[in-house]
């Protein structure tokens, strides 16, 4: 109970207050005047007053409510290493036990988690969220749990009580870091880039200033092992050999005595990107297809096109002196000897053999096409003629023979069954079936026996139309056809023309994304997702290795659009290997620099201001748990060996009596007594 007196007055406070001053000054003049019945004058004032004033005693019924103190506990990665989680466990505990002691007083817990994205320890939004989830008013303390390695010490916490931080760790920790400074994103192949890395040795380290070891392996392959200083910055010279992702492992061994390992290695991946794609395009006439293959290569603006056309072969004799030409010579030598590996692709358009190009030469193409380079021919009349290409050294390389046949009728080039499933090809009959007429017809094609690669496309009575091949470390593509500019003219409504070539193009020159038989893994989250790509059926279960060397299968199932698909569960950050038959791949999960591995001593520093400024501080649980007390608000809640809350003695009230404190008739009894004992007084002198 709990009770106070109230006034509710009859009248306005002015008014109750201007005759309060007119009855004193009657009191005034009665005593001025020296009549002897001025204070029984007075107290009826006081009485009159009183009365209009109405004064009431209120009774409350309270019930009290408990203090609350606030327990952030910081369960993130780096609260793991060593033996801080059973020091963590060991305070909670201690310090359940002791607000369990205490007399009305709760304790309310926090569990904090590593932080999405890589985003760290967000104690400072977990005590936010804490605080906004409880009364204020009954907030008696705040506690955190922590290493002090925090990473949003920037965000604003409004404290309504001392706010205490309980230190894991040891004063003796010490750890070996690796760190990368600097990696770009992308890079393009064959030329150079500096990657920029430091190892450093943190806490009591015992030989802050000596040598360690680095070892570096690219894409999963043997690792080269380096000599290199601590606390310095290397720079490390590397150059992309092949297009897609490239993923360079660094790894420092770990060292007796260090708090973790899980950041002595780091993984950076890296895009290869081609700078310019060099294109030969060989054109054997003037034809209404040539300019389709020259706007298509040319409005990329990734590739270099060097093109040539034979207007004027060596059997051409007009008659004309050389030196009043003014076409320049087909420089067939610096081409096809010299400068021949420079080359990305070669387009052969319509071309044959006329004398221009001697044997030697296509052999040295068909060289340069084992070795890596790519060859595609557009096949026109020529190729089933005796001058056809078929007929010079590169008949090793071409997937196709011709059977000196050219059909010339109109037919509606297919999608085979196995190019449903190829890169190259995948999709395109999707694009011909939505639509209410089908791709516009083809009005020629070259009759060709397929001797090896894969048929993605077909003409009349499934006769092959695109064949695709690998020869050696290369690729070899025969069109028979030269008429897809067709399609670029809009006959009979066109067709994907333009997005098919581009495809061709693209997979010739080996870019990641089309090859056909590939595996290939991405990361979201903790979820690993893994695609293997064939053009044979699939099944089986794909290895996938793990950072800390364990294993485990993952079965793959067939997806809608033909390849096979796999999922894993990766909580563990680092280098993932995968492998399915003959393929071998690797992924990067998580940053290549853990936020919750940065910074792994335990460190006041960043908390201890905010703790102060509470009225708090910072306590190393390390060396005893403080004894909790309580401490009036306002007064230093911390000293050696003890930690103080502030009891807030909050309530709740539950009923609310008004009474009057004496009834106002008794009030104007009072007052007319009083005047009548005055007057009598008065009269009697």
């Amino acid at each position: 109970m709990n009770g106070q007196i109230l006034f509710d007055p009859l009248l306005p406070w002015t008014l109750i207050a201007a005759m309060s001053a007119l009855a004193f000054l009657i009191v005034g003049i009665a005593l001025w005047r020296g009549l002897s019945g001025w204070p029984f004058r007075a107290l009826a004032a006081v009485a009159l007053i009183a009365a209009l004033a109405n004064p009431s005693v209120q009774n409350e019924d309270r019930d009290r409510l408990s203090d609350i103190i606030v327990l952030v506990v910081d369960e993130t990665s780096s609260q793991k290493i060593k033996n801080r989680e059973a020091q963590t466990t060991d305070a909670v505990e201690t310090l359940r036990s002791q607000i369990d002691a205490l007399e009305n007083t709760e304790l309310r817990i926090v569990r904090l988690r590593d932080g999405a994205n890589n985003t760290g320890s967000a104690l400072v939004s977990a005590v936010n969220d804490a605080l906004a989830n409880e009364p204020r008013n009954r907030i008696a303390g705040v506690f955190t749990l922590t290493d002090g390695q925090i990473h949003d010490a920037d965000i604003p916490m409004e404290l309504p009580a001392p706010f205490h931080v309980l230190l894991s760790g040891s004063q003796n920790d010490w750890d070996r870091k690796l760190t990368i400074l600097d990696a770009p994103a992308f890079a393009i192949l064959d030329e150079e880039i500096t990657l920029k890395l430091r190892v450093d040795d943190l806490g009591a380290a015992p030989n802050a200033d000596g040598q360690t070891t680095l070892a570096i392996s690219i894409d999963g392959g043997p690792a080269q092992t380096f000599d290199v200083p601590l606390g310095e910055v290397l720079e490390m010279p590397l150059t992309l050999t092949h297009g897609g992702r490239n993923v360079v492992h660094f790894v420092t061994p770990k060292a007796d005595g260090e708090l973790t390992a899980r950041n002595n290695e780091a993984v950076v991946q890296i895009n290869g990107v081609r700078d310019r794609l060099r294109v030969l395009l060989v054109s054997g006439e003037p034809h209404a297809g040539e300019r389709t293959w020259r706007n298509l290569l040319k409005s990329d603006s990734s590739v270099d096109l060097v093109h040539f056309t034979i207007l004027r072969p060596p059997e051409k004799q007009d008659g004309v002196p050389s030196n009043e030409l003014s076409l320049i010579a087909f420089p067939t030598r610096e081409l096809f000897l010299e400068k021949i590996d420079e080359f990305d692709l070669i387009v052969f358009d319509r071309y044959k053999r006329r004398g221009i190009l001697p044997g030697s030469y296509f052999d040295n193409i068909r060289l340069y096409v084992e070795n890596g380079g790519a060859v595609l021919i557009a096949a026109g009349p020529d190729f089933a003629a005796a001058e056809s290409l078929y007929r010079s050294p590169l008949a090793d390389i071409i997937p196709a023979e011709p059977t000196a046949r050219v059909i010339e009728e109109g037919y509606l080039p297919t999608v085979s069954e196995l190019g449903r499933h190829h890169p190259v090809t995948q999709g395109l009959d999707a694009t011909a079936s939505s639509q209410e007429t089908p791709w516009g017809r083809w009005l020629r094609l070259v009759e060709v026996q397929q001797t090896s690669g894969h048929t993605v496309m077909t003409g009349m009575d499934e006769r092959p139309l695109l064949i695709l091949d690998r020869v050696g470390e290369g690729r070899v593509a025969l069109l028979a056809s030269d008429h897809a500019w067709l399609w670029s003219r809009g006959y009979e409504g066109g067709g994907p023309q333009a997005e098919l070539l581009r495809r061709l193009a693209h997979w010739m020159m080996k870019e990641p994304e089309l090859e056909e038989d590939a595996l290939t893994a991405t990361s979201d989250g903790e979820t690993l997702t893994i695609t293997r790509r064939s053009l044979d059926d699939v099944s089986g279960f794909v290895t996938v290795t793990r950072p800390d060397g364990s294993t485990v299968q993952a079965e793959l199932n067939e997806s809608d659009d033909g390849r096979f698909i796999a999922t894993v569960v990766t909580p563990e950050i680092g280098l993932y290997r995968l492998e399915h038959d003959h393929l071998t791949t690797v992924i990067g999960v998580g940053p290549a620099s853990p936020k919750e591995f940065e910074n792994t001593i335990a460190s006041s520093d960043i908390l201890n201001p905010i703790a102060k400024a509470s009225g708090g501080g910072v306590t190393t649980i390390e060396t005893g748990f403080p004894a909790v007390r309580l401490v009036r608000e306002g007064r230093p809640a911390i000293g050696r060996g003890w930690v103080g809350i502030t009891p807030r003695n909050a309530f709740v009230t539950q009923n609310v009596t008004l009474t009057s404190l004496v009834p106002a008739w008794l009030f104007l009894l009072l007052s007319a007594g009083l005047v009548l004992a005055a007057w009598l007084r008065e009269g009697r002198r």
